[in-house]
């Protein structure tokens, strides 16, 4: 049976790469993201690839778009919450509180809605269960400089997986989490920007295929088997003894 899956932000960087890897392996793929477009350019390539175009932060919007893909396929079997938002380069004190709310309710409102949405489907299909796969980042562990909203959504995650793994157990839902560390995205490019602008030490990147791969091998597991933390990153940028 082809199995099915929705990706957040699937409109570009890692949610674009993960969802062109998928489709390549045979996954009917739901595209969630702001923008139509780049989700129709995807779904012009594969008859497998449905675009979705929802924002996160919208319960209505999020309730429609998993309706759409249970009318389509009649089952989900995994979600991959990758949709996020960032706000770096600057210490507390400078942050406006709109830039803590937008990245708050992106990083995490939204993934505990669209995991919201996935668990009740996976809970009531037959059979039943399903995979939850949340992009946590490795400011999920250890935050960089000059980035409190996104560091402390990254920690919410980090315990939105957990228990959405404890609260999965009794359904047959699985929940993991990929903690990715620099990846060749459009947001590690303003990262490097900032760097270079303010003479700093530009870090290491990997190419984020490495990150598709990874998430397709923790959704393809069978659900007797989970990855309950994953940390891919490039080798040589500074995450062990960060701070």
């Amino acid at each position: 049976m082809t199995q099915s899956i929705i990706i957040t932000g699937a409109g570009s960087g890692i949610g674009k790469a993960c969802a062109e890897a998928f489709l390549d392996a045979g996954w009917r793929v739901g595209l969630i993201g702001r923008r139509a477009a780049p989700l129709e350019e995807i779904a012009a390539a594969s008859a497998n690839a449905l675009p979705l175009p929802c924002d996160v932060t919208d319960e209505a919007q999020v309730a429609a778009a998993f309706g759409v893909v249970m009318e389509r396929w009649g089952r989900l079997d995994a979600l991959f919450n990758n949709a996020g938002a960032g706000v770096f380069g600057a210490t507390i004190d400078e942050i406006p509180l709109e830039d803590w709310k937008r990245c708050i309710d992106v990083n995490l409102t939204g993934s505990f809605l669209c995991a919201q949405a996935a668990f009740a489907r996976m809970r009531a299909q037959d059979p039943q269960g399903g995979r939850i796969i949340n992009n946590g980042s490795v400011s999920a562990h250890v935050p960089r400089w000059g980035s409190a909203p996104y560091t402390a959504s990254k920690h919410g995650v980090t315990g939105l997986t957990r228990t959405i793994s404890l609260d999965g157990r009794p359904f047959n839902i699985a929940c993991g989490q990929i903690d990715i560390g620099n990846a060749e995205t459009e947001i590690v490019h303003g990262l490097r920007k900032q760097a270079e602008e303010a003479g700093k030490e530009v870090e290491p990147v990997m190419d984020v295929a490495h990150v598709a791969s990874s998430v397709l091998h923790m959704a393809s597991l069978p659900l007797d088997a989970n990855v309950q933390f994953l940390t891919v990153m490039a080798s040589a940028m500074p995450y062990i003894g960060r701070g």
